[in-house]
């Protein structure tokens, strides 16, 4: 009798393959690794966003431009600076907390996807899913440059120009994390007979 209940949990463990040899699944573990490593590094970004509280962002930037010997009055160096003129210790909390939130998202994720947790999957598949219609629309829509007056008109970019390169892998990626997770599902994630 106790050998059947073994057998049955067993077949059922989404770690093995037919009920013996734990199958191989090195494409999920190398999506569990890069999404808990984006994961620590927005926990990192969040520690050194509120370690900025209370200080004076502008004149911190602009000792940094002028150490690592860029032009400070070039057009989007003048853009940031007035940028952090405007953020406030309440701001960078704010902003601290939103990344440490979703850095604690993506390491739980990444997590649960190296343990095959069966919840891991819809949360990657969702997380990831969310962000294609925004990338989609980004890569395709045309931003018209805010210019000073005293700035000569740039053209627009191209639709893949350099800037938006970045954005159209990350767009890939996304595509072909929900695709193969969503494909191998019940391979990977297995479901216990009659259970949820």
């Amino acid at each position: 009798m106790d050998s059947e209940k073994t057998t049955v949990l067993e077949s059922t463990n989404p770690h093995t393959k037919d009920g013996g040899k734990k199958e191989h699944a090195p494409t999920l573990y190398f999506i569990a690794i890069c999404k808990m490593a984006k994961g620590a590094g927005l926990l990192l970004l969040a520690a050194g966003i509120y370690s900025m509280a209370g200080r004076d962002l502008q004149e911190d930037f602009g000792k940094f431009i002028e150490w690592v010997h860029l032009d400070p009055e070039h057009r989007f160096f003048r853009n940031v600076s007035d940028f952090l003129s405007t953020v406030t210790p309440g701001n960078v909390k704010v902003t601290a907390l939103a990344f440490f939130l979703y850095g604690c998202f993506l390491t739980a994720g990444g997590v649960g996807l190296a343990l095959r947790a069966k919840w891991a999957i819809w949360l990657t598949i969702g997380e990831s899913a969310f962000f294609i219609p925004i990338e989609v629309f980004e890569l395709t829509s045309r931003h018209t440059p805010r210019l000073d007056p005293a700035d000569e008109p740039q053209p627009h970019s191209h639709l893949f120009h350099h800037p938006k390169i970045g954005l159209l892998l990350v767009l890939i990626l996304n595509i072909l994390i929900v695709g193969y997770l969503y494909k191998n599902k019940q391979r990977l994630f297995r479901h216990p007979k009659g259970g949820g």
